[in-house]
């Protein structure tokens, strides 16, 4: 525990929660937590098998039979890509919980695992719950990833084990294409590298712009497992139903740890999941909709103000780096003045990890109306300093 910092969003969050408390009107575009009700048929199915008695028991840890075919059915449609129900698939209580007890049942003490930084907490904080050893591969504009990571391969003894990959990428909306992950399999299988890939924001891309996911490089699943979280695509972040596919080996360490740790989700959930996967999908599409406008409508009030951004192909975020003129604050302290002086919360990005403290993450969990509500609320701070 004392290898785990304290959690960077807490100070933020507390500056937050107080002035809440005192009357204030906060835009918080901090947590990214989809702010979109579920899909009605999804939501009726859930409700449905409620009602049935045998659905209170005890649920599999790796997941009902039904919900397995559902999610190998949905690689082949979406990607092309042979996943087995039985051997190559487990169900988790959302990604976060799975990846991290992949970490923590593939990774012993004195292990190296690579990660790109700035990342999602949990891909860094996984490892040293493991008790391995991170190394950080910077994932900044301007630079190459991949001439990173080999410099950080080259240079770190004994060599890695695994490598933790996302794309689209949360917080930096980085996206990549086939080929790219191409080369990482290749990397992987190369240097005899596990692979993780975190594929979260599959469906929240924009401009045309499609998402490939790991599953369709041939030979991938000789090293490397996908997770993907219902949370985005199907708004449905509380329900915490996720799914790991890919190598056999550690799809099946998961299961094992897993058959120790829990009794799976509840089980109306898991079959509500399949309806999700094998229904209507145009409720996704009207997800990515809501998305795009808010994300268009933020990026038009950010650049009318001189706050420069590039429009991101995909996410549920945005990742501006802070004005050069408050630069010199770092990520905590200009979050903080943001939440006194523009009452909008964001996420300090070193929270993200040490590459991330030039920038802040918004997350377009607010309504246009708030949206350009927080864009006047930045113009305040910006003209007053």
């Amino acid at each position: 525990m004392k290898r785990l910092p304290p959690y960077m969003f807490a100070e933020v969050g507390k500056l937050k929660a107080l002035a809440r408390q005192q009357g204030e009107d906060i835009i918080d575009l901090g947590m990214g937590n989809p702010d979109l009700p579920t899909a009605g048929h999804i939501v009726e199915k859930l409700a449905e098998a409620s009602y049935k008695p045998t659905n209170h028991r005890y649920s599999a840890s790796r997941g009902i039979t039904r919900l397995r075919h559902a999610i190998s059915a949905w690689y082949k449609r979406r990607y092309g890509a042979e996943i087995d129900p039985d051997s190559e698939a487990v169900v988790t209580m959302g990604v976060k919980e799975g990846l991290a007890h992949l970490v923590l049942a593939t990774i012993s003490p004195g292990d190296v695992v690579l990660a790109p930084n700035p990342t999602y907490p949990i891909h860094l904080y996984s490892v040293i719950i493991a008790g391995g050893d991170l190394r950080s591969v910077p994932l900044l504009p301007g630079q190459d990833f991949f001439e990173q990571l080999t410099i950080a391969f080259k240079q770190t003894w004994p060599h890695p084990k695994m490598l933790i990959t996302s794309f689209p990428h949360n917080p930096t909306t980085t996206t990549v294409d086939l080929n790219f992950m191409s080369r990482t399999v290749e990397f992987c299988r190369e240097h005899q590298i596990w692979l993780i890939h975190d594929f979260a924001y599959a469906d929240l891309c924009f401009d045309g712009y499609q998402a490939p996911s790991i599953m369709q490089v041939p030979g991938a699943k000789e090293v490397a497992v996908e997770f993907f979280s219902m949370s985005k695509s199907y708004s449905m972040a509380g329900w915490r139903l996720g799914f790991c596919v890919g190598n056999q080996e550690m799809v099946a360490a998961l299961s094992k740890i897993k058959s120790y740790l829990d009794y799976g989700a509840f089980q109306p959930i898991q079959i509500a999941g399949i309806i999700a996967l094998n229904g209507d999908q145009s409720c996704v599409s009207e997800v990515v909709d809501v998305y795009r406008r808010r994300r268009d409508v933020l990026l038009n009030g950010l650049n009318r103000i001189g706050w420069e951004v590039a429009p991101p192909l995909a996410t549920m975020f945005v990742w501006p780096r802070i004005p050069e003129r408050f630069r010199y604050m770092g990520s905590v302290e200009f979050s903080k003045m943001l939440i006194k002086e523009a009452k909008v919360a964001v996420s300090p990005g070193i929270g993200f990890g040490e590459y991330g403290d030039e920038y802040v993450r918004m997350a377009l969990v607010e309504n246009e109306h708030r949206i350009n509500q927080a864009v006047r609320g930045f113009r305040r701070f910006f003209n007053k300093y």
